[in-house]
């Protein structure tokens, strides 16, 4: 599968979330419900791998709370151990809000990049991103709660916009590839918003990739039937109730 067709099949993407150097997982975003799962985030993106995934969702949570990239250097390794060429890929979030450091990720070998805070804030940012690197390559995140995309690595005080309304904008200036993620379902694998994925789906405006909740195949079989193109795995692959190869078969 090349690099044209990153949306052509439904995409699983495990999640590999850094915070002080380590993997771990929070609950609904809050920091203080951390759970760490291991001390050497290369080996989890290659047991990952050698499960069968074909993308890698790679986050930087101290980049996305603090507005810069903080994991560059770890994010670099992961892509260097398993991420080069077509046949895994890996995608990179959290901080990335400027044009340099969205290039600097892409040229070390992400084959995408997530951008929210940036892109909520400024659509036309989103745009020049795409213009820069293609559609294929800029992702955006929607991340919701209490009804509103919020970024700001999810902070309580995050003021939010209506995130069909984000969507429609950002796909007006040329984004393609919408990353939804339903915050207070976040960590506690009790099944995913069918109501938000269905709602950005009918707008007809790109690809939505659902997120948070999902914990079993019967969860991944109904983020498809809704239309979702991809689902983002996190707390119930760590926790062993999904397992990976399983979902790929599914």
């Amino acid at each position: 599968m090349g690099r044209k067709s990153l949306a052509s099949t439904f995409e699983i993407l495990p999640a590999i979330d850094l915070r002080g150097g380590r993997v771990v997982r929070l609950v609904q975003g809050d920091f203080a419900q951390e759970t760490a799962f291991s001390d050497d985030p290369v080996s989890v993106a290659q047991q990952f791998v050698e499960a069968g995934a074909t993308w890698l969702h790679v986050v930087d949570l101290d980049g996305a709370r603090s507005g810069l990239p903080v994991h560059g250097a770890t994010v670099r390794r992961i892509i260097r151990a398993v991420g080069e060429g077509d046949r895994v890929r890996v995608e990179a979030a959290g901080g990335l809000r400027d044009r340099s450091s969205v290039a600097e990720v892409l040229d070390a070998g992400a084959a995408r990049v997530v951008i929210g805070t940036a892109a909520l804030r400024d659509a036309a940012f989103a745009g020049r991103l795409v213009a820069d690197h293609g559609a294929e390559r800029i992702v955006v995140a929607i991340d919701v709660r209490g009804g509103r995309a919020v970024g700001q690595g999810w902070a309580a005080d995050a003021v939010g916009v209506d995130p069909a309304e984000a969507v429609r904008r950002l796909h007006d200036a040329g984004v393609t590839t919408f990353e939804a993620t339903a915050i207070e379902r976040d960590g506690l694998q009790e099944g995913p918003d069918l109501a938000l994925y269905e709602r950005l789906v009918v707008l007809g405006r790109g690809e939505i990739i659902a997120s948070a909740g999902i914990a079993t195949v019967e969860h991944l079989r109904a983020v498809r039937g809704v239309g979702c193109t991809g689902a983002i795995l996190g707390r119930a692959i760590y926790d062993g109730r999904l397992d990976i190869r399983e979902a790929l078969s599914a």
